[in-house]
């Protein structure tokens, strides 16, 4: 059913829109209200700015609109569904004789910021690695998660070590990364004397001709679901109240040495990152961690937060 040319009331062609999806197009009462809301917030914004309506609204209109949504609050998701609203409600429009452009057509929502990977705080690190073990088996895992947590080890670097890649005697370690690059770490001096530990016992479970550090009850290289059903299993016995992964010991070994040393380039060198940008993400968890001392320490912050 065509919708009529002229209006002066925008909410009118809304609800012919509505309409067509409720009726026609079947569109669950959730959906409908999501289309409803996020077209009457852009009329409501079009008549703070004084525009004439959906006829006069154009696409410099419309990104500043969503700029000021956004210095208003909005996620960038929330604004992504709205312009999805808006750029359909125009798709209909023009399709019926009412509009004669799409200013939503080339506008795209702010990106969503990139969730801050979780860490371990330092005294749960401790808790998670200061215990003893009591079996072959599970020195090799402590082994495993302090030379992670020493280093900053990705999963498929900790598999991929072999015996001869450790040099205890200089204690460092040689790492082949992404694209095969290579590079020598550092080794912690509790991580390498459980490595030593390890190394003491592992002829008792590794086949004779194996050459990884790590081995499974098999006696061959661990695979990757083994190492993190075994990281997990070793945090649940440690008491710790979180899921913890291999790549969480990685984010923590990157915050714990940056708010130490503050060094951002040997961090990035260490992780084997190509590109300091990738690196930059553990400032953001440095100053998160700033923030969160400041609201606990600062009497400022807390009299804010008591009012």
């Amino acid at each position: 059913m065509p919708v009529a040319q002229t209006h002066t009331d925008p909410q009118t062609p809304v609800a012919e829109y509505i309409r067509h999806l409720r009726e026609e197009r079947r569109y669950s009462p959730h959906t409908l209200s999501n289309y409803q809301r996020d077209l009457s917030a852009a009329i409501a914004m079009m008549a703070e700015r004084d525009c004439a309506g959906w006829s006069a609204l154009t696409g410099p209109e419309l990104r500043s609109m969503v700029a000021t949504w956004h210095r208003r609050g909005q996620a960038p998701r929330s604004l992504s569904r709205r312009l999805s609203a808006i750029r359909s409600f125009y798709k209909y429009g023009i399709m019926n004789g009412l509009y004669e452009h799409n200013p939503a057509q080339d506008i795209a929502a702010p990106k969503r910021d990139k969730p801050l990977p979780r860490v371990l705080a330092v005294d749960q690190a401790d808790q998670l690695l200061s215990g003893k073990a009591d079996s072959a088996p599970e020195q090799g895992d402590l082994a495993m998660f302090e030379l992670v947590y020493s280093c900053g080890l990705r999963l498929a670097e900790v598999i991929g070590l072999d015996v001869n890649t450790v040099d205890q005697d200089n204690a460092q370690l040689r790492v082949v990364g992404k694209g095969g690059k290579e590079r020598e770490l550092p080794v912690g001096r509790q991580a390498l004397a459980a490595l030593k530990a390890w190394l003491d016992v592992r002829s008792s479970m590794a086949k004779e001709d194996e050459q990884a550090l790590f081995v499974n009850q098999r006696g061959t290289r661990m695979g990757s679901r083994t190492v993190q059903h075994r990281l997990k299993k070793l945090a649940q016995e440690r008491g710790l109240p979180l899921h913890v992964h291999p790549h969480m010991l990685r984010h923590s070994f990157a915050t714990h040495l940056l708010e130490s040393s503050g060094d951002l380039r040997a961090v990035q060198e260490l992780l084997g990152h190509a590109d300091i940008s990738t690196t930059q993400i553990y400032t953001h968890l440095d100053f998160q961690h700033l923030a969160d001392v400041y609201d606990k320490a600062h009497p400022r912050a807390r009299r804010a937060k008591d009012d």
